[in-house]
């Protein structure tokens, strides 16, 4: 069954300056979010086999929209993200059915490869509740200057009955990094590590 969407958001954050120095070209930060039905909202049920699905859909819908709206061909995306809030009436269980089993895998195709673990995170909360979505390398999980987050909110959601879920894409790291370890340009992608 296809997720019930009530609302897309999409937005683009750029960095310009930071510490009064120029960024050129600044870093960019897409975030996409599906404000959706849970349809076990209220009960209990042992199979999230619909939620399951349900993430399968969004993470390829929500990942072509982060590089849609960043103008840039899948395999110049550098890093991404997910999370879910869901509302009071749902589980933390339903956030990890939609964000584990099955997003994951068509988030990576929609940014073209993506060997690293997709970082993660969940929360119950009411309307406007924010979210830090992580950020990790798409392909190799030890590049640091590529840890990073951006918040994730929709003033009128989660409803009880739903779940906001969200996916980050960008096509840099933080800017100005500078605290060594792993440089994008020394990865080999062979592990999702480095």
């Amino acid at each position: 069954m296809p997720a019930k969407i009530r609302k897309l958001i999409v937005q683009v954050e750029e960095t310009h300056v930071e510490m009064d120095r120029a960024i050129t070209p600044p870093t960019r930060k897409a975030l996409a979010m599906a404000v959706i039905d849970n349809p076990y909202a209220g009960r209990y049920a042992e199979s999230l086999d619909e939620l399951i699905a349900i993430g399968e859909e969004l993470g390829g819908l929500l990942g072509k929209r982060c590089v849609e709206a960043l103008g840039i061909a899948p395999e110049q995306a550098q890093s991404y993200g997910k999370a879910a809030i869901v509302g009071e009436a749902g589980e933390l269980e339903h956030a990890a059915a939609i964000l584990h089993p099955k997003l994951g895998a068509p988030l990576r195709i929609a940014v073209s490869k993506g060997a690293a673990l997709v970082p993660s995170s969940k929360k119950r909360g009411g309307l406007g509740t924010a979210i830090d979505v992580p950020l990790g390398h798409k392909d190799a999980a030890f590049v640091r200057s590529h840890f990073d987050a951006m918040e994730a909110r929709v003033a009128d959601a989660p409803r009880s009955n739903e779940i906001v879920v969200a996916v980050v894409v960008t096509d840099s790291g933080r800017p100005l990094p500078r605290v060594g370890g792993l440089q994008s340009h020394e990865i080999k992608g062979e592990d999702g590590l480095r």
